[in-house]
């Protein structure tokens, strides 16, 4: 069987999902290959078909388009089947144009699934899969269902009535999928992230030491769906309370000036770090050095971040914002949080602290055993195997 995957540009070495499925399926004997709209400098051991890119330069693109479209004359039959069903939802010959050409990689595949490793990367191209003969399949992720229809309503609909299958990372974004116009009848897997066990194998003991600052970190993308601007007014409530602790946020991205300056409004300073984008290994050894793990986002599709942190023992506390409670069972393996409710975030480090050590054990093993015995790549590769059977 080959399985063709879509995405903007082939996975990083963190990026774990991605990679490890890719291998778990070569590994079980799929052929797999990836579809980019970009190549990057990493190397792959998979077949990488790179999307023709467009000029800003009209005469360039002109000359680029009528290579490409010389290129799908062995394909014909296929552009001809596409230019039909592009033609049947009435978009305009230049749409069509542009579409030929932003998917002739696709239109020359010769695969049993296309599957678009986020629902907006399916856009443009709803009409390749039955086009070319395969079956399609969209996954469905945090930015996709939370986001996106928020600026574009109803922008999915030609993909859930095109899709055969789809995968969504958790029951929360199945549920967020349906609330944007996903068909009831519609076959559907929820298959989470997993984690790579042979990195956790040690079990590092941890026990807080109330003498010296509490070590807090949170990993995340500096944007506005985080909640770190609560997360910091959390902490000010309790700094005032005289409990002294050290956080570290990695991460980058567009949020970060304002974040730096409510540190300052909030006297934060000297108490929280931006430690910027770290390697995998480096944020393992951040956790490996942390006591309590915060992700407050007010949206999660399920945060592997999250899952990592179980697995080096840090307490964790989220908000109940997304797939978090899914992530998390409350009291449990750690603590669900209403979101954007600085106070009750501060109170619940707060009770955290004051619980005994063995109380707290309890919770920390609880977690890293639920982790390491659910969310296996093992059982996520046999998710997937099952999903395109």
């Amino acid at each position: 069987m080959k399985i063709g995957i879509v995405l903007a540009q082939p996975p990083s070495y963190s990026e774990t999902f991605f990679n490890s499925k890719i291998k778990g399926l070569s590994e079980h004997g799929y052929t797999v290959e990836l579809y980019v709209r970009q190549k990057s400098l990493e190397n792959a051991n998979y077949k990488v078909v790179a999307a023709p890119k467009l000029s800003k330069n009209r005469i360039v693109q002109l000359f680029k388009t009528v290579f490409v479209l010389l290129s799908l004359l062995p394909n014909l039959k296929r552009v001809s089947r596409f230019i039909k069903l592009e033609k049947s939802i009435g978009r305009s010959s230049s749409q069509i144009l542009k579409n030929i050409y932003t998917n002739s990689h696709l239109l020359k595949a010769n695969l049993d699934w296309l599957h678009f490793g986020f629902t907006t990367m399916a856009l443009q191209s709803e009409h390749v899969a039955k086009s070319i003969g395969a079956k399609m399949a969209v996954s469905c992720r945090g930015y996709d269902m939370d986001v996106y229809p928020l600026k574009k309503p109803g922008s999915y609909n030609l993909v859930w009535s095109n899709v055969n299958k789809i995968h969504a990372i958790s029951k929360y974004m199945l549920i967020r999928a349906k609330t944007n116009g996903m068909l009831n009848t519609t076959e559907n897997a929820i298959i989470t992230p997993a984690i790579k066990t042979s990195l956790f194998q040690n079990n590092i003991e941890k026990q807080i030491d109330k003498t010296k600052p509490i070590r807090i970190t949170t990993i995340a993308r500096l944007h506005w769906i985080k909640g770190l601007n609560y997360t910091l007014e959390a902490l000010a409530l309790l700094k005032a309370k005289g409990i002294k602790f050290s956080y570290e946020i990695i991460g980058e991205g567009s949020e970060y000036e304002p974040l730096r300056f409510a540190v300052h409004e909030l006297g934060l300073e000297g108490s929280v770090n931006f430690r910027g984008k770290l390697s995998h290994q480096e944020t393992l050894k951040r956790l490996e050095n942390s006591d309590i793990y915060i992700q407050y986002s007010q949206s999660e599709g399920f945060c592997n971040a999250v899952l990592e942190a179980q697995t080096m023992n840090c307490l964790c506390i989220v908000s109940d914002g997304g797939a978090l409670p899914e992530n998390i069972l409350d009291n449990e393996t750690g603590w669900v949080v209403p979101r954007r409710n600085p106070k009750m975030l501060a109170e619940t480090i707060s009770r955290v602290l004051s619980m005994d050590s063995l109380a707290l054990r309890v919770i920390r093993t609880n977690a890293r055993e639920r982790v390491l015995n659910e969310f296996t790549i093992k059982n996520q590769i046999q998710a997937f195997i099952d999903f395109y059977e």
